[in-house]
């Protein structure tokens, strides 16, 4: 299939040759010490070596998301408690999201183990819908898991591949608008005895060389087909959205503490944001409140306690993908009430330092280090 820069057509080169330059690129500039992408002796497979899915797997669900760099030391970690995936079925979620603890979008971990007691004493998957059937495996990943673990043709179309496409192409519009047309243009570059290396190559000519703002593209092996590069101007691609205002919010937050010391945590219901996760009790300020008047309202709601709000304790601000927070946490003394969980799964009084036992949010580490200090 020959292409065209255009909204309808891919580039401007033959598939074939765009295949053969970029994994001729790839044998000699390749990530090619990716742990989870060697053999058991740790080497390169060949075409038809299979890989042991259950690490890649883990890995590919850690990896949405969230760069490489970031995944390495947790996917180790991970290994090293849950070698197996019987090992993972019978660890206790609590177990599964202490590991996970600031890895973020925490709803993967627990998917993970949901999936982990589904496969347990059943072969693995070796087809794109086998995948996609368990928790938390959408296409990509499904994609990726068949082609690095089986050598299957499928394809794949993450961010980094959804940035060099629009360039190559020069795309007009903002890849998500055309997901259907970027999914053909991936499955027409597979090729038919390689796709674990093609699908590779794709993902690290995006993460080494076609980065977001500073691609080195005098180093890649597609810029003579490249139309972003013709231009002179490569990063006006992929075209966007004009970006939204993100919306801020205050949280009051209570350090409830008890005559013996011990503070009150609460664990977050399963579903929605953050879901299992523990963390101090708090909520959002109301407009015109203070936000001494917000913890104590917060904890009678979701706790039924009443409380005297104390000394601040710490801000921490802190950026999610769809909204930023501001966490004024307040040291709080317990009055009355017998704490429940009216808004929570479980709550529960613990040490101190006994706090580093129980999964938090990133932005609670600072709010346990700032209590730990004042001890």
């Amino acid at each position: 299939m020959s292409m065209t820069p255009t909204r309808n057509k891919r580039c401007r080169s033959d598939d074939a040759e765009l295949r053969a330059l970029l994994l001729g690129w790839w044998n000699d500039h390749g990530r090619h010490d990716i742990p989870w992408k060697r053999t058991f002796s740790g080497e390169r497979p060949a075409p038809d070596q299979p890989l042991d899915p259950y690490p890649i797997w883990i890995a590919e669900v850690m990896l949405q998301q969230t760069q490489l760099a970031v995944v390495l030391p947790y996917w180790h970690r991970w290994m090293a408690v849950f070698p197996t995936v019987e090992a993972l079925a019978v660890a206790s979620l609590e177990q599964v999201r202490l590991l996970w603890q600031g890895l973020g979008y925490y709803s993967r971990a627990r998917r993970l183990h949901q999936a982990a007691q589904i496969l347990v004493g059943r072969p693995w998957p070796r087809t794109l819908e086998g995948w996609m059937a368990l928790p938390g495996i959408g296409r990509t990943t499904a994609g990726s898991i068949c082609s690095s673990a089986f050598n299957l043709p499928a394809p794949i179309l993450d961010g980094n591949l959804k940035r060099v496409l629009a360039r190559l192409t020069a795309h007009p519009h903002p890849p998500a608008r055309d997901d259907a047309l970027l999914w053909s243009w991936s499955e027409a570059l597979l090729d038919a005895m390689r796709p674990r290396d093609i699908n590779q190559a794709l993902m690290d000519l995006g993460a080494t060389l076609c980065t977001p703002r500073s691609p080195s593209c005098e180093r890649c092996p597609w810029r003579l087909h490249c139309a972003a590069y013709a231009s002179g101007d490569p990063c006006r691609w992929p075209v966007t959205d004009a970006p939204k205002p993100l919306p801020f919010q205050v949280i009051g937050v209570g350090v409830v503490l008890n005559a013996v010391g011990e503070v009150l945590i609460d664990q977050r219901l399963e579903e929605g944001l953050l879901g299992g996760m523990w963390e101090f009790p708090g909520g959002k300020q109301e407009d015109g409140e203070t936000i001494e008047t917000c913890i104590a309202r917060e904890l009678k709601e979701e706790l039924g306690i009443a409380v005297t709000v104390g000394a601040e304790l710490i801000t921490v601000d802190h950026a999610y993908s769809h909204k930023k927070l501001r966490f004024v946490v307040h040291l709080c003394n317990w009055v009355a009430g017998e704490p429940q969980p009216l808004a929570s799964q479980q709550v529960r009084w613990v040490l101190p330092d006994d706090l580093g036992n129980y999964a938090f949010p990133a932005a609670n580490a600072k709010i346990i280090a700032a209590l730990l200090a004042r001890s």
